[in-house]
């Protein structure tokens, strides 16, 4: 969902968190605004606002630390390699690069080579967890005498990039890249030097070549022809014979493999070992006809000497097992995404992945008619009253779910016939969109405004990063691109080029650019196309790498342009997101699910993972530890290009279950959302789920209507059916207990014929939506027109209701504390609810108390109960993005001033809707000290401060039973 939310529960990762600040917005003057159609997009930051911040100039010359030689145009960013460039954390080399096989870090001294194979697990297996394969020099690439005061970047392709160091009298370039063994440096000014933290393990030293050992990895240097390896102490140098390039290979082998293999294996990589990799480009293409989206991944070769060609590459496990035409050799590389397959001599190879189709939203096949009918169309009049966009926030990221929850209520209306609630959604959309996509139109502040040295489109106000961070682009603008998309099926005229149309491609251009001449913005931002998946962190400055926990809001975004693409006709659109939504639904399946249990460390106890790291995987979200949000987190938005997630059926219960034992028990929050899952696997459980929980609180983005219509119609329909496709984009097939239901959409003006891969063929009227069983509805075809007149859109704030319901009240005991005016603790609760404000933070105090408010209780005395220290503090943020609260509660067992145990926990990431949230102790602890002890007129302390945020934020204190929503401290002791 949205990344600056919090901390990240990752072992080793350096996790800074810097938040967006909603502000008060000017209107702009004309003059600093682009026409685009009937649009506009401001050319200028809006006054107090920010765009990205980094490093020295970095936030205004993003170019600071690049070379002559790097491309020129906007800079890549959301990438595995761009804290490089984006330096934030680290500000003369970078963090760790996890490119895979390998993990790099530059230093002064050239680049740290390290390959980790033995993964770091904490956690539990039925709590928060994360594995990780943390970055560990084993040896460092450089040159003798090189103490460079920073690392550049002289280049970059598309899964390449070729760091760059000079001391003014020594220089070096490495290129490193996703699924290289090799390391390829270029070098003046000394020697090539390989150093150590001890006397290196060398197994074969002869002529151009030297093999050596670290912690059980072999390697294998080639210098060349001519050339020799001098070892010496704790360093491996050559000369080079003069010449100014060398490489470095990881081979493929273990401490048992025998050493005529291991000979053998560095003479096969030494036949491409100078053919360096100067080039890396990707190409994809759709045939409708056996729907295929075929991907070729090229390697274009330097021969630095002779004349050679083809290198050796690695696959993630999303790609071999999905090549076309060639078969990897035995040989494989640990990585944190499961084995990486090897092909030997390859310039290119290609992956052909099936498209299992897409909708604009599930069929009406069981809510067409009777009792569910009446049901459904009580939930679509909740939805359809009143402005359905009040209540959400103002920002880019709220203002999305807002858009998206319509969209969905939209297309349910259409197929039910409701042609006036629908209209009345696709009104409040039109109107929001419209309001969005031209700057300086009204007092709202809602606009996108271009940077344009750093090639980025922001939308302001910003949220999570998305402005100062360039985080989550893709989250934020597919929640606005699939709103139109739906909206450009009724009302095309809207959508044009030359109307509205312009302004949606440009959100596309930005987060996720198809096209490389473009020179606004970077070529598929947020796509990382050799690992295929997203990456949120515009920046990617951590310890463990760059990171993305809602895979499905990424593929969100992907969807929507297929859906765009098509409403419009926009086939390069269309490809683009077939591209995407192919290759990054094999990547979850295998990153995020490990639905074939073949990827994750086996001891890591997790069946999913909330958030994927560069060097691995957490059980965790950036807000949230309670299992229903790690999970649900990779399940919403719920649409009709959510069947991904049904791919594999006998996985949903394996995730399912996993929910319920760690959870507890079944779902308390978001239930919706997770329902909604669990009807890809087995709908009427699903729906009987749905049907005994009539008080669930809707998540935020979704509504009643649409939860109902999908799981009642799925219980219906079955599972998704894969062994089946279609030569249309939208479509997709089920199947209930062997019987199939074929369904598919025809936005065209003329009928199609649609025939599926087992010979069934459907009839789809133009401007329908039609199955098997005679089931048709409109779909479209501009069906809808906007009113003549349409007011601006600037609903007042409104309450939301939190996302989980309030507490029961807790029992009283003389443990147990309230949190009372003064500030005190008291085992006596109030008479009439207050608030205490906590002073806004202004910067990261994670785990350093910070201005905090003080809550404390003397004169204890009592005995350890076996317990542990449990609280509910009832915080709100108000309407303000990106706050953080963080508690510590200290124990002092005399009364004496020394605290003998002290807990810190993780601070709690609130939502920027007015209404309390609940804190509790279930975040976990972030650090401890000391050990608990029988308490003799010992006090307790609770600390409350704001860890990140700009603005102040509110505890509930003094409320009384009656009150409800009382926060609380309950202490492990029998007093």
């Amino acid at each position: 969902m949205r990344l600056a939310r919090g901390r990240p529960f990752a072992a080793g990762a350096i996790a800074v968190a810097v938040v967006a600040t909603v502000v008060t917005f000017l209107t702009l003057p004309d003059a600093e605004a682009a026409t685009l159609g009937s649009g506009s997009y401001a050319t200028s930051r809006p006054a107090g606002t920010s765009g990205p911040t980094g490093c020295g100039s970095v936030g205004t010359n993003p170019r600071q630390f690049v070379t002559a030689n790097a491309p020129s145009g906007p800079v890549p960013t959301n990438d595995w390699w761009s804290a490089l460039l984006f330096k934030r954390t680290e500000c003369a080399y970078s963090t760790p690069l996890h490119a895979h096989p390998m993990s790099f870090q530059p230093s002064a001294g050239g680049l740290g080579v390290g390959y980790t194979t033995d993964a770091a697990i904490s956690g539990t297996a039925t709590g928060v967890g994360e594995y990780h394969y943390p970055y560990a020099t084993e040896f460092t690439l450089g040159v003798t005498g090189l103490n460079a005061p920073n690392t550049l970047v002289d280049g970059w392709t598309d899964w390449t990039v070729t760091p760059s160091w000079s001391d003014g009298a020594r220089t070096l370039r490495a290129t490193i890249g996703h699924g290289l063994p090799f390391v390829y440096a270029r070098t003046t000014g000394g020697n090539a030097q390989l150093s150590f933290g001890g006397a290196p393990a060398v197994w074969s030293n002869s002529g151009n070549r030297i093999g050596f050992t670290v912690r059980g990895h072999d390697y294998m240097a080639y210098a060349p022809t001519g050339a020799t390896w001098t070892v010496s102490g704790t360093t491996i140098t050559s000369a080079l014979a003069g010449r100014d390039f060398f490489s470095v290979a990881l081979l493929p082998t273990t401490p048992s493999t025998p050493a005529a293999d291991r000979t053998a294996l560095a003479n096969t990589y030494g036949q491409y070992a100078h053919n360096h990799v100067t080039g890396t480009r990707v190409g994809w293409s759709y045939n409708q006809a056996t729907s295929t989206v075929n991907a070729t991944y090229t390697f274009t070769t330097t021969a630095r000497e002779g004349s050679g060609s083809g290198t050796v590459v690695a696959l993630y496990p999303h790609q071999w097992k999905n090549l076309s035409g060639s078969t990897p050799i035995t040989q494989t590389y640990v990585s944190p995404r499961g084995a990486m397959k090897v092909l030997t001599g390859a310039g290119a190879f290609t992956t052909a992945t099936k498209f299992q189709g897409v909708l604009p939203e599930i069929p009406a096949v069981a809510t067409s008619s009777g009792a569910d009918l009446t049901t459904l169309g009580g939930y679509l009049d909740q939805v359809a009253t009143g402005d359905p966009l009040a209540g959400f926030g103002n920002d880019t990221y709220w203002t999305g779910k807002g858009l998206g929850r319509a969209a969905r209520a939209a297309e349910i209306a259409d197929q039910l016939g409701r042609t006036a609630q629908r209209d009345s959604l696709l009104n409040a959309i039109r109107t929001r969109l419209t309001d969005w996509f031209t700057a300086g139109s009204g007092e709202t502040g809602r606009l996108f405004a271009y940077d344009a040295a750093w090639g980025t489109l922001i939308g302001y106000p910003a949220s999570y990063g998305s402005d100062q961070e360039l985080n989550d682009h893709h989250f934020h603008y597919g929640y606005y691109i699939a709103a139109a998309a739906t909206l450009a099926k009724f009302d095309p005229a809207w959508a044009a080029n030359g109307a509205y149309g312009g302004m949606v491609n440009l959100l596309i251009r930005d987060a996720n650019n198809p096209d490389r001449s473009d020179t606004m913005f970077p070529f598929l931002r947020d796509f990382d196309i050799y690992a295929g998946h997203d990456w949120a962190s515009g920046h990617g400055s951590f310890g463990a790498g760059n990171n993305q926990e809602s895979s499905s809001e990424g593929m969100n975004f992907a969807n929507a342009l297929i859906q765009w693409g098509i409403a419009t006709g926009n086939t390069a659109v269309r490809d683009a997101g077939l591209y995407i939504y192919t290759t990054q639904a094999q990547a979850i399946q295998e990153y995020w699910f490990d639905s074939q249990n073949q990827n994750f460390p086996a001891a890591f106890g997790h069946n999913t993972v909330g958030m994927v790291w560069g060097d691995g995987g957490a059980y965790a979200t950036w807000f949230s530890a309670e299992p229903e949000m790690i999970q649900g987190i990779n399940m919403l938005p719920v649409t009709g290009g959510s069947l991904y997630l049904g791919y594999r059926p006998s996985y949903v219960t394996t995730n399912w279950n996993e929910l319920v034992t760690n959870n507890g028990g079944q779902p308390t929050v978001w239930q919706d959302i997770l329902w909604s899952f669990q009807a890809l696997g087995n709908g009427d459980q699903a729906l009987t789920n749905l049907r005994n929980n009539p008080g669930y609180t809707p998540e935020e983005g979704e509504s009643r209507a649409h939860t109902f219509h999908w799981i009642r119609n799925l219980a219906a329909l079955g599972q998704v059916d894969t062994t089946i496709t279609a030569n249309t984009p939208l479509y997709a097939v089920f199947n209930k207990n062997g019987a199939r239901t074929y369904a598919a959409t025809n936005l065209g003006t003329a009928p199609i014929t649609v025939t599926f891969s087992d010979g069934r063929t459907l009839t789809v009227g133009a401007g329908k939506t039609a199955t098997t069983g005679a089931w048709t509805w409109s779909g479209g075809n501009g069906t809808s027109t906007p009113p003549s007149s349409q007011p601006p859109s600037s609903p007042p704030p409104s309450s939301q209701p939190p996302s989980s319901p309030p507490p029961s009240n807790p029992p009283v005991g003389s443990n147990l504390f309230y949190l009372r005016g003064g500030p005190a603790l008291s085992t006596t609760a109030g008479t009439a609810a207050g608030t205490q404000t906590i002073t806004a933070a202004n910067g990261n105090w994670d785990g350093n108390p910070h201005n905090p408010v003080t809550y404390q209780v003397c004169g204890i005395t009592g005995s350890l109960n076996g317990g542990s220290t449990a609280f509910t503090l009832h915080v709100d943020a108000g309407t303000a993005v990106a706050q953080g609260v963080q508690a510590r509660v200290s124990y002092d067992f005399t009364g004496g001033g020394t605290y003998g145990r002290v807990e810190t926990y993780r601070y709690f990431a609130t939502d920027p809707v007015v209404g309390t949230e609940q804190y509790t102790q279930a975040v976990g602890l972030a650090s401890s000290s000391g050990t608990l002890a029988a308490m003799n007129r010992g006090c307790v302390r609770l600390e409350l401060w704001n860890a990140i945020g700009n603005a102040s934020t509110t505890v509930r204190i003094d409320a009384s039973a009656a009150n409800g929503r009382q926060s609380t401290l309950t202490i492990p002791y029998t007093v």
